[in-house]
């Protein structure tokens, strides 16, 4: 598999419609039953918002690093509003359509010590004719991306959801689809349909065997004018059936905390694959891949493109910037993980020979927060900073060790006249929360550390582990040649 393919990502453009509702969590301990009636007390100190159903797949895709645009129905009142705020904060392009006959969809939850205690849901399903609203939105929205997800919880939004695949369809789009409906002839038109085991059996899905799995999916594909059906099957993977082949996918994962989202993270994650030109199969193992990893985490927690290229085995293709392309692969996943609250710590050096000494201030400057940023002189820069005949290595390959790094997320090269080699300019790009210099430096002294004060940021100065220079070492080698 070739998982370079994930430095596109940030050029993808893809439009989730369906429906909206945002999620709103309680969060407190408890230590007494109420004198009033045998509940628990949850003494509440945290409330957190976070947007559900379609606003979540868009939020997956979104920290995949795929730009991402979102169609749906909420109400003119707080919680719209809400949702709307918090789609700015995700980067998600908002195309709400704001209406005045029902209220946004919110769920609302009270948890204490990782347990929901109550679940209290605020919705009336969308009056149909609110879904036709919808269709000028997507028309006009089609153009200007690369497929489109369509994400239904059963609210309504998506009551006009066949008019909308046949638009999407007619406008040359890849259409996916997580679906809610029994009857799955709504979705008809469909490239790839996700339901989960409970849906397929709803919808006349058989599970008694393997062989009925699959000759009742092709009936239904088949019937339902639908090209490919990904059956999610919770502890036993996934199954990508087609009229001609059936594909199966163990689950990737034993130790399961919370399954909260995990349809979204499918659909996001495989949407986002087949947008990057992986096959069908790829597409869905890492979607497989993306699954097994987001259970792992508590609520309804998203992947980035990074967690999938560690748990794939990958050499690090998307983590180094070395061109202008994959520079600006890296700065768009820099962004996706300020955005998820990571500390973002960045660095800067040659790194021209690496040593133990090198090792051990990476290690110390990854520590200062949850992700490291390594700026790397390119060749002309060292060119001009140590003489004609630096570097020693190339800047792929000093970019490609790096990478191998524990303590390295992300390396992207600079070096230019006019900002004297400095990295000034890319700090101003990467706007790090902690700059780190090695060395005895005065904090005035270093190349960016205005803009990251400015900023709200920290500038540290850590010391070499003495005994080790580059320099040194070249020049022992030259002698023992002599």
């Amino acid at each position: 598999m070739d998982l370079s393919l994930l430095t596109k990502l940030h050029q993808l453009r893809i439009l989730v419609v369906g429906d909206v509702m945002l999620d709103r969590y309680w969060l407190g301990d408890t230590a007494r039953i109420s004198p009033e009636a045998p509940v628990p007390v949850v003494k509440v100190n945290r409330l957190e918002d976070k947007v559900g159903g379609a606003a979540n797949v868009a939020r997956n895709i979104a920290h995949l690093g795929a730009k991402v645009s979102l169609i749906g129905l909420v109400g003119a009142d707080e919680y719209g509003e809400k949702i709307s705020q918090l789609l700015t904060q995700e980067r998600i392009e908002s195309k709400l359509v704001k209406q005045n006959l029902q209220p946004t969809i919110v769920k609302m939850r009270v948890v204490s010590r990782q347990q929901q205690v109550v679940r209290l849901d605020v919705e009336e399903p969308f009056d149909p004719e609110l879904s036709e609203h919808l269709l000028e939105q997507l028309e006009s929205s089609l153009s200007g991306c690369d497929l489109v997800v369509f994400s239904d919880y059963n609210k309504g939004s998506l009551s006009a959801v066949e008019k909308m695949i046949g638009l999407a369809r007619k406008a040359g789009k890849q259409v996916l689809v997580d679906p809610k409906s029994s009857d799955l002839s709504r979705y008809r038109g469909a490239h790839f349909i996700t339901p989960n085991l409970g849906e397929f059996a709803a919808a006349g899905g058989l599970t008694e065997s393997e062989s009925s799995i699959a000759e009742s999916a092709r009936r239904l594909l088949q019937e339902c004018g639908i090209d490919t059906m990904l059956l999610t099957r919770s502890e036993r993977g996934m199954s990508l059936i087609t009229q001609a082949e059936k594909f199966d996918y163990a689950a990737q994962v034993r130790e399961v905390a919370d399954v909260t989202g995990a349809g979204d993270t499918v659909i996001a994650t495989l949407s986002v694959m087949l947008g990057a030109g992986f096959t069908p199969k790829q597409a869905v193992d890492i979607a497989n891949t993306a699954a097994g990893l987001v259970v792992t985490k508590l609520g309804a927690a998203t992947v980035s493109a990074m967690d999938l290229e560690a748990k794939l085995g990958g050499r690090g293709a998307y983590r180094g910037g070395v061109d202008d392309a994959s520079s600006a692969a890296v700065l768009e996943q820099i962004n996706t993980a300020r955005g998820n609250g990571e500390k973002i710590v960045f660095t800067n050096g040659c790194f021209d020979i690496l040593h133990a000494g090198h090792v051990a201030y990476l290690e110390e400057a990854r520590a200062l927060g949850d992700r490291l940023v390594v700026g790397l002189n390119n060749d002309a820069s060292i060119a001009r900073l140590k003489g004609a005949d630096r570097p020693i290595n190339g800047l792929a390959a000093r970019a490609r060790v790096l990478n191998g790094l524990k303590s390295v997320d992300w390396v992207i090269s600079f070096g230019d006249t006019e900002n004297g080699d400095t990295p000034a300019r890319l700090i101003e790009q990467v706007q790090p929360d902690v700059l780190v210099k090695g060395g005895d430096y005065q904090v005035d002294e270093i190349a960016g550390a205005e803009f990251v004060l400015a900023n709200g940021g920290e500038v540290k100065v850590v010391s070499f582990l003495g005994g080790f220079s580059s320099s040194k070492i070249i020049d022992a080698i030259k002698q023992s040649g002599d």
